[in-house]
This record gives structure tokens, C-alpha cells and sequence, in this order.
């Protein structure tokens, strides 16, 4: 089976898995279940209204589903059972589309997937809250289930509340850059952003498969790396794709110009472009509202720099080292090849 094979099956799997863990419509078995039997009288109405509508819409948009993949090919590739990774698939699937949503709130995206965001249709407070929950929705899947040990829930329960509190203070850090219009942001501050940002559901997938697999404390140390650099080069990539669109893209070209982040490529080009470059990229980023003939005029400031090409090198180094460390751990195996083709491909995706 081919990669791309692989990623389509693999998000059919999922999207029937988190409909189980959530349905389209709250039933009265599900919240028994997820929420406990209710003290007085559930009203479901709202809770469809203002949950499950919301979620289901976002989720319906597609996705990638490539958070759940890591975890099934990490369990595989330290000999565990899919079959039984399978249904934690939503857990960080459900999680990160939880952060999408907000995230599009924060930054007032109008666009996402190819449709408007959440809280252009919903309300922004429909939007925050349906957000929000989908960070817990994922846990009823952990705590009721029969098959892990009493010692692996701990590790997994340890993993996700770290990782959602690193992934909280990578937004903040976004946040903060391009609203104080912060300058002198180091690459290392950016990659340390992105770890906490992007890579902690990409680090709590991949250590969840790989505890559901049963994997040693080495092999799990070398996945967690792995996951780190495969989620900084996945948001790298996202950040070019953002000035350089492939197919598909589904978001607006150049909003992150919109927004005044501070990229990766932004940073580099701030440190070799003239300096009348540099202030004019300058006073683009932090411009309220940019025209479209500015965020081109930005396009074209970091394109002639050099500071692409800088940032999809960088991403591919990046990947190539921590693979070297993960590789020696484990034995060969389909999962294994499968592992390094779906890294290469967050680095080279055009979607």
C-alpha cells in the first residue's frame, strides 16, 4: 500500500471512529457514558445546537487525519495491535481541530477548508465553546476504556495535560509576536514556538500509539524527537504555503502577512535583506490591514531573499536527523518505511 493510499484509508478509519466517540447526534447512551447519568434532565436540543452542530460542520470539512496516522504507525512499529490504536485515533484528531477552531476565532479568519470559520456562522461564542470542548470530548475514550492498564492511562493522561499546556503557551507566543509587532524574535524562539504550538498533538499522538503498542522508554524518547522536528517542518511547510500556495490550499494566500506573524522566513529575511527592505517588510507586517498589493510586494520581499528556499531546507534537515535516531530504534518493518514516507511528505505536502 502506497503512502497516499495509506492517508486515505486511514481517515475513513478515523472519521468513523470519532463518530463513534461523539455522534452527529447526542444520544442519550453517549451521555451516560461521556458525561456521566444526568443529576436532574438533559436538554438536548441545545446540546446539538450548540456542540455537536458546530463540531460536525468543521469536522465534515475533511482534514488531513495525518495526527492519527503517526499514532497508528507508531503502535505498529514497536509490534502492537491497530485494531486496538484505532479507536484513541480521535483523541488528538478531535483536540486539534478544537485548536484550529479557536485559533480561527483569535486570528479572525474568515476562511478555513475552503468554507467560512466556525464563528462566522455559529457566533463567536458558539465557535470558542464547541473549541474548548473538543479538548476534553476525547478523554471518555481513555477513562472508560477496559483494555490499558491502570499505569498506561497515567502516562497518557501525564502526556495530554502537558502537552495541551506547551501548546497553550505556543499560541500565546504566536499571539504576542505579531500583535506587540516583536522584531527581534530568534529562529531558535520561533522553533521553540512551533514545538510547543504545533508539535505537542503530533508528540502526544505518536507517544500515545507508541504506549498503546507497548514500546520501551527508548523507543518512546526517540518518537517524541521524531514528532517534535515532524510537527516544526509540518508548520514551516504551512507557513510557505501560506505565501506559495499548492492546489487546493483552502485558506487565504498571504494572511499570515495579514496577521504580522513572524515566520521563520520572515526572520530570516530580516537578517539578510537591505535594510530599506527590512523596514519596509517591517511596516507591511504590522499594518492593521494590508492592502493585497502590499502582501504581494511582502510575497515578493522574502521570495527574492532567498528565505523560502531557506525555510524548506531547514524543514528537511530537520526531519532527516531525528529520523537518523528514530531509525535506530526500531526494527524494519512496513510501518517503519511508512513512518519515514510520512515524513518526507509533511515536508514536501502542497496541501
Amino acid at each position: 500500500m502506497s503512502l497516499e493510499e495509506f492517508l486515505k484509508k486511514t481517515a475513513v478509519e478515523v472519521d468513523r471512529e470519532i463518530a463513534l466517540a461523539f455522534p452527529k447526534k447526542i444520544s442519550q447512551v453517549w451521555v451516560n457514558e461521556a458525561l456521566g447519568k444526568p443529576e436532574f434532565d438533559f436538554e438536548f436540543s441545545s446540546a446539538d445546537k450548540a456542540v455537536a452542530e458546530p463540531i460536525w460542520d468543521f469536522l465534515s470539512r475533511g482534514g488531513k487525519r495525518w495526527r492519527p496516522a503517526l499514532l497508528l504507525l507508531a503502535c505498529e512499529a514497536v509490534g502492537g495491535n491497530k485494531a486496538l490504536a484505532l479507536k484513541f485515533t480521535p483523541v488528538p484528531e478531535l483536540v486539534h481541530n478544537g485548536t484550529i477552531m479557536v485559533d480561527d476565532v483569535e486570528d479572525n479568519s474568515s476562511l478555513r477548508r475552503g468554507k467560512p470559520s466556525t464563528h462566522l456562522l455559529f457566533g463567536v461564542d458558539i465557535a470558542v465553546n464547541a473549541g474548548n470542548s473538543m479538548y476534553f470530548l476525547p478523554l471518555h475514550i481513555i477513562y472508560n476504556d477496559n483494555s490499558l492498564s491502570a499505569e498506561d492511562k497515567l502516562k497518557i493522561y501525564n502526556i495530554y495535560s502537558q502537552e495541551m499546556i506547551k501548546l497553550s503557551f505556543g499560541q500565546a507566543m504566536d499571539i504576542s509576536w505579531h500583535n506587540g509587532h516583536n522584531n527581534s524574535i530568534s529562529e531558535k524562539n520561533y522553533l521553540q514556538m512551533c514545538s510547543y504550538k504545533t508539535a505537542s498533538l503530533a508528540r502526544f499522538a505518536i507517544q500515545l500509539g507508541a504506549i498503546i503498542g507497548g514500546a520501551s522508554e527508548k523507543q518512546i524518547s526517540a518518537f517524541r524527537d521524531f514528532a517534535t522536528s515532524v510537527g516544526v517542518a509540518f508548520q514551516i511547510q504551512d507557513d510557505i504555503l501560506n505565501i506559495v500556495p499548492g492546489n487546493d490550499w483552502g485558506k487565504e494566500i498571504g494572511d499570515d502577512i495579514q496577521e504580522g506573524k513572524r515566520t521563520l522566513m520572515v526572520i530570516r529575511a530580516f537578517s539578510v535583506v537591505s535594510k530599506e527592505k527590512k523596514e519596509r517588510l517591517i511596516k507591511i507586517l504590522d499594518r492593521e490591514s494590508a492592502s493585497q498589493a502590499e502582501i504581494k510586494e511582502a510575497i515578493s520581499i522574502l521570495s527574492e531573499s532567498g528565505s523560502v528556499d531557506y525555510a524548506k531546507s531547514f524543514a528537511k534537515t530537520m526531519v532527516s536527523e531525528s529520523w537518523h535516531k528514530l531509525d535506530l530504534v526500531l526494527p524494519d518493518s512496513q510501518a517503519k518505511k511508512m513512518l519515514k514516507e510520512f515524513a518526507d511528505y509533511l515536508v514536501e505536502r502542497e496541501i
